[in-house]
């Protein structure tokens, strides 16, 4: 069974549908990209799959057990992230805060987690630096870091690339691909560039609230 399987949604803003009747399967390794221009509908679909809007027809369903905390979320980066007072590994340790449960502080395996996805990602080096003192596509560097630390199941990543230079936008995109592949993390991604979503192995085009192709 799909890890996420959406169908026949739509999704309303009062009371005026902006998304219908989209259907479709996430997969356990899928590198999927979900392309359309600004005001097609792609961020309400984000939100429908992070539980943060509910459909008003149609269904998300679950499977293999997926829980909504498994799901990981990559958002672009605002000015407030950008100048975020904390070190680099404060930073992503914080994506370990799931897992704390009654505890108040962080284990050495939450630690080491942080570790090691900072190691993937190379920014191990920059530990102790201060998050804002990083480019962006450093900064980008950690956030996927941060995010692989929660150990999810999938990845929702909305315009990871936005405010980027088009050098570090393909270095970011590249290093998606590359923690698909290598570390079999299933993404799911929204963004406006169709060079961009083409590079992904399965693409869903939104025009006009709908389903394109």
């Amino acid at each position: 069974m799909a890890l996420i399987s959406c169908k026949g949604l739509s999704f309303a803003y009062g009371g005026e549908t902006v998304l219908r009747g989209v259907s479709f399967g996430v997969n356990a390794g899928d590198y999927l990209c979900v392309v359309g221009e600004n005001g097609s509908g792609k961020s309400t679909l984000m939100k429908g799959l992070l539980g943060l809007k509910e459909p008003e027809s149609g269904s998300i369903e679950y499977g293999d057990g997926l829980r909504r905390s498994e799901i990981g979320y990559l958002p672009q980066q605002t000015a407030l992230q950008k100048d975020f007072p904390a070190s680099v590994f404060e930073v992503v340790l914080s994506g370990r805060l799931n897992s704390l449960g009654r505890r108040f502080f962080y284990s050495k395996e939450d630690k080491k987690e942080a570790e090691r996805n900072l190691e993937r990602m190379g920014m191990l080096e920059f530990k102790k630096r201060c998050y804002q003192e990083l480019s962006g596509g450093q900064q980008q560097r950690v956030a996927i870091a941060r995010a692989l630390a929660s150990k999810p199941a999938i990845i929702l990543a909305d315009e990871p690339t936005g405010n980027l230079d088009s050098k570090t936008s393909d270095e970011v995109i590249e290093l998606l691909k590359v923690t698909s592949q290598k570390f079999h993390q299933t993404i799911v991604m929204i963004t406006h560039n169709p060079e961009i979503a083409a590079q992904a192995d399965r693409t869903i085009h939104i025009e006009d609230g709908r389903i394109a192709e």
